[in-house]
This record gives C-alpha cells, structure tokens and sequence, in this order.
C-alpha cells in the first residue's frame, strides 16, 4: 500500500482518520508518528509535527534524520513538507500559498554545523552524492497545484525557497542577499527534508503560506495580529490543497535526480 508522509511546521495539524499514533524508533532518536486516512478519502498518511504538539522544539532542535527516516520505516513511498514562511518578494501577497521549485541552501549543513547528509559512516554501503535534478518533485508539485485550482485556494506556483538555520530571524542584509538569488520566501526547516529525502530516493516536495514579509523587505514590519491571523490562515489551506492531491501524491516516483552510489 502507498502512503504519503507529511511533516508539518507551525500550526499544521492534519486530523487523520481512524489514526494510530505510533512511537518510531530511529538511529537519530525517536519520533512520534500519527498513522491513518485523510478525511474524505480512503488514501493512507503519516503525519509529523516538526515541532511537537506545543511547539517545543524551536526551529534548530528538530532531528530531520529522524523525522525523514521514521516516514520511510513506516512505509510512506513520498514525503510532503508544509512551512509557514517569510515572503522576500515585495510584489508577492500574503496569505498566499506556494509551490517551491528550486532550493538555496549553500552550507547544507544541519543547525549543529555537521553535514546535512545520512552518508556519515566511512565505508558504509550506499554512501554516495545526491546529484540535484529539481530539488522538489515536479510530478507532486503538478498534482498539488492542480489541487490548489480545484480547491480555489491562492497559489504562487515556482519559486525558490530559501532555508536559514535559526532560530532567530535574519538580518536585512541576509534577507537581500536572498532575495539577490532570486528566493521568494524564507523558512527554518524544509531545507535539509529534501536533502535528506533525496538521498533516501524519496519524492518530496515543499508546500509554503506566507505568513509575513522578512526583514527590511516592506518600509513597515508586518503588524504581528496580521501574522498570526496568517498562521491561522494556513491550515485550512494547507489541508484542503493536500486532500485533493493525496492519492496521487503516494503514487509519485522519485524524479529529483539521483544518487550515485558507492559500493
């Protein structure tokens, strides 16, 4: 059976149907995974709270290798990432949704500063290069997008995402240094997901909502009662974007390049 996984950032909470909550165990440490069916549909999901139930974990104390491992060990075949987001366009609106195509995440390294990679170990068996084709699966990102229109929920599709590694918020000379290589938003977590899910050969794609404008790009800094009226506003669009398209989202073949692989 196909399943897709989803790992959620700031106030997702998918409600699954029948849903098990299972306690997976990893090489990176244990993760909470919430097992069932989305609502509406009979298609199978797995469901992560990137930060816990209460927020706990801060942006820089989310495990990805566990999160990204514990999916696969309970069968999900894609991996879907939502992030509410810092917009660095100035001409793009708020509470819109976006479809990233592309990815700037220059040190690839995790918050601690290791390496963003599962390829630690010398010698070991299948260690090797992800070589990027898209960073972000095309055949999810067409079947999120197709959903998006049926649902008439606001969609910027294509766009770079910027990751930073947090916690705090970065300066308007970061954010220009951004918005210099064309990234249209900015978030603390998706980057080193598809990292990692490339290298398992697993097709991921990264669904945004921009909650606010990052620093320095509009004269006066988004009122935070409008942010937070934005992060309310992204779960019901979340939600209705990923029902729509998750049967086909579980049958996506990996089509984000390749590893090349060392024996």
């Amino acid at each position: 059976m196909k399943r897709l996984g989803v790992i959620g950032g700031t106030n997702a909470d998918f409600a699954l149907s029948q849903a098990d909550d299972v306690h997976v165990e990893t090489p990176y440490g244990s993760v909470d995974v919430s097992a069932g069916t989305v609502p509406g549909t009979d298609a199978s999901a797995c469901f992560i709270r990137r930060h816990g139930r209460a927020h706990e974990r801060l942006s820089s104390m989310v495990e990805h290798r566990a999160n990204v491992w514990a999916l696969r060990e309970a069968g999900c075949t894609a991996i879907l990432g939502t992030t509410v987001c810092g917009i660095i366009d100035p001409e793009m609106p708020l509470a819109t949704a976006i479809l990233f195509d592309d990815l700037f995440f220059p040190d690839n390294r995790f918050p601690d500063g290791s390496p963003c990679t599962f390829f630690d170990t010398p010698g070991e068996a299948g260690r090797g290069h992800y070589i990027f084709g898209p960073p972000f699966s095309p055949a999810m990102c067409e079947a999120l997008a197709a959903s998006a229109r049926e649902a008439r929920v606001p969609l910027r599709e294509g766009g770079t995402y910027a990751y930073a590694l947090g916690p705090r918020f970065n300066s308007r000379a970061e954010i220009a240094w951004m918005r210099g290589v064309g990234a249209c938003a900015v978030s603390q977590t998706a980057g080193p997901e598809a990292v990692l899910a490339g290298e398992l050969e697993l097709p991921y794609a990264l669904l945004g909502f921009g909650i606010d404008y990052a620093n320095g790009v509009q004269t006066e800094p988004t009122p935070v009662e409008v942010l937070d009226a934005n992060i309310a506003a992204s779960r019901p669009a979340f939600e209705a974007i990923v029902s729509g398209a998750v049967a086909v989202l579980a049958s996506c073949a990996f089509d984000s390049g390749f590893v090349y692989r060392f024996e």
